[in-house]
């Protein structure tokens, strides 16, 4: 199977590599200022770019100063979640999550709430957003305790005008290669908060700063977390890519519609970007991807920790995603070839 890359966009993206050559910069240059700010552009916030999802999470949670409290974490998550809330030095809190939407609880949440508490973070899964993140954002202004929000499978997902990353104090995007806007290896973090976006500009640098020609590091949590200029080209173009992409999963998404009864029912104007298709309980399903994560996939299983998690662990053993993967061959099959390739 080969990557699906269209010889117009192929075209596109050695077009933007000359212009890498030309600049003579091979890193912090100006396709990286570009693809921040088209980005930017496309989610409505500002946005800065590191070379990873969970350097994204990383540095929100080092910012927000967690190390010694607990940072409440969904258990339906990918490790690269609770990993990096301990990496940050903070006790890791597993919360329930709803059968619903798969995402964070409110009601686990509210339970799970101490004075320990530093940081909570949401995760978005699937290409929609959390059912109830309104609500999970209005408690937590009303506690003072910042939100945090794992975009890495919500691109093109949208409700009531907003995106992954407006709910919270800080949103973290993966471009990961099964991500719907792949770039192999990649992250970006989102923010309305221009000191802290400031304070990410010297922290995925080592945490240097260049004054009058005059190198220091004054931020000594810091590290190499930089994309190149060849990465922000492909981001570049895998951002005008992406409307295609998301069309033609929709489109696919619309047939599934029909075939599949026991999934996911989004809120009136939720848009989804379809990173995973989820249905519940179709053990006969011929073709999938995999599933979103699946019992051995937990947050809790890293450390073996036992947590009050049974909606999650209801889901890990209950769905199934039928492959919605860009340029996947049976798609353009009418319905009821679908149908039978499928079940």
């Amino acid at each position: 199977m080969r990557i699906p890359f269209e010889p117009e966009y192929r075209q596109r993206y050695f077009e933007l590599l000359n212009e890498v050559f030309d600049s003579n910069f091979w890193s912090a240059g100006p396709l990286l200022a570009r693809f921040e700010q088209s980005f930017g552009e496309y989610v409505h916030l500002p946005a800065r770019a590191v070379n990873s999802g969970g350097a994204a999470l990383l540095a929100i949670f080092e910012y927000l100063r967690v190390r010694g409290g607990d940072v409440i974490v969904p258990a339906n998550t990918f490790w690269a979640t609770p990993l990096a809330a301990r990496k940050a030095g903070a006790r890791v809190v597993y919360a329930d999550c709803n059968r619903t939407d798969l995402c964070l609880s409110l009601d686990s949440l509210k339970r799970l709430v101490t004075p320990a508490t530093r940081a909570v973070c949401v995760v978005h899964i699937g290409g929609h957003l959390a059912f109830e993140i309104d609500e999970i954002a209005a408690f937590c202004r009303e506690r003072d305790i910042p939100l945090v929000e794992d975009c890495a499978h919500v691109h093109g997902g949208w409700w009531k005008g907003k995106t992954g990353g407006h709910y919270g104090f800080a949103g973290a995007y993966s471009f990961y290669a099964t991500k719907t806007m792949p770039l192999g290896e990649a992250g970006m973090v989102v923010s309305r908060d221009e000191e802290f976006l400031h304070w990410l500009e010297h922290y995925r640098d080592y945490g240097k700063r260049v004054e009058a020609g005059v190198v220091s590091y004054p931020l000594k949590d810091g590290f190499n977390y930089r994309i190149s200029e060849f990465t922000a080209a492909l981001g570049i173009v895998q951002l005008e890519r992406l409307p295609r992409i998301l069309a033609w999963k929709r489109a696919l998404a619309a047939k599934f519609d029909l075939i599949f009864d026991r999934r996911p029912r989004f809120p009136e104007g939720m848009i989804s970007g379809y990173y995973k298709y989820i249905v519940f309980d179709y053990p006969q399903l011929k073709e999938r991807t995999g599933q979103v994560f699946g019992p051995g996939d937990l947050g809790p299983h890293i450390d073996g920790v036992p947590a009050d998690i049974p909606h999650a662990r209801w889901i890990a053993a209950h769905h199934q995603c039928p492959p919605i993967w860009y340029g996947w061959e049976r798609a353009d099959d009418d319905l009821e070839a679908l149908k039978v390739a499928l079940l």
